[in-house]
């Protein structure tokens, strides 16, 4: 977190309730101007939560295709200014270059009517395909880690007004090994990546799940990490549905409660080895 920067605030606010108006208060979150500069030079600037700036900058920095790997990162320093947070971050050499040479490539005249179509290039670049894991998926599997990502959003808790990534393991306790938030989706799932990388867990060894609808984004982002599964309470956009085909993820959507819909390679389920059959039969013999 930022230097001073509290992930909230309390603020006064008047209450409706039962046909009266009182006086109240209610924490809400911060949300300020994040930079991640490479080098000296900013690079983009993100409103997002001022907390877990490390997990961030390295979850961002991959997105973009700025680094392949934790390592290629020398130092991550959050500095406080005064209308934001400036994370100053050091790449090795050789990955410094890289990106001053990516910056040369991208510099163009404005006004020249064809500057966006790199930009779009990007948004639609060609999606990273994740492995087969070697583990099956069940539907227990699923709603504990929706369970365990509902019950784990301290800042959601307090405030009702942000998101919340998880990366779950089957088969250790707690199943959400890492939980990150923040007021923007995407952001969320970048400080879940970061979380990931920094925590030395393999995106392969796990399922994302995440509080938010599927949008393109999201399934590029779990693509990247590596991860086969990833899971949410709302439903994916068409374009979500076709990356994740391309990909090779599981993507799930509507998980709530104890049923779900999986969109993209439903053959990962399996339900034989859970006990969803019997439970199943019992709210049957008793509905």
């Amino acid at each position: 977190m930022g230097k001073g920067k509290k992930a909230s605030r309390q603020v006064s606010d008047m209450r409706f309730q039962d046909g009266v108006l009182t006086p109240s208060h209610r924490n809400v979150p911060e949300e300020v101007p994040i930079a991640f500069s490479y080098g000296g030079s900013t690079h983009a600037v993100m409103m997002a939560s001022p907390a877990d700036l490390e997990d961030f900058a390295l979850g961002f920095s991959l997105a973009e295709g700025i680094v392949r790997s934790a390592d290629e990162i020398v130092a991550i320093e959050p500095v406080e200014t005064d209308k934001g947070i400036d994370v100053q971050i050091r790449l090795k050499d050789a990955t410094a270059d890289a990106l001053v040479a990516r910056r040369r490539r991208m510099a163009g005249p404005v006004g020249c009517g064809l500057c966006g179509i790199e930009s779009i290039d990007q948004a639609m670049r060609p999606v990273t395909a994740v492995t087969d894991p070697g583990w099956r998926l069940t539907p227990q599997m699923i709603r504990e880690a929706m369970a365990e990502l509902a019950s784990r959003q301290a800042l959601n808790h307090e405030t009702r007004a942000v998101h919340a990534a998880g990366f779950y393991l089957a088969g250790v306790e707690p199943g959400l090994v890492a939980l990150r938030e923040d007021v923007g989706r995407h952001n969320a799932l970048d400080k879940l990546s970061g979380a990931v990388l920094r925590g030395g867990w393999k995106g392969a060894d796990g399922m994302v799940v995440v509080t938010s609808r599927l949008s393109v984004e999201m399934v590029q982002k779990t693509a990247l990490l590596g991860a086969p599964v990833l899971a949410a309470i709302s439903a994916p956009t068409a374009l979500a549905i076709e990356v994740a085909e391309a990909s090779g993820i599981t993507l799930i959507g509507i998980a709530r409660d104890r049923d779900f819909e999986v969109f993209v390679r439903p053959d990962r389920l399996d339900i034989d080895r859970s006990a969803d059959r019997l439970d199943v039969l019992k709210r049957q013999m008793n509905g």
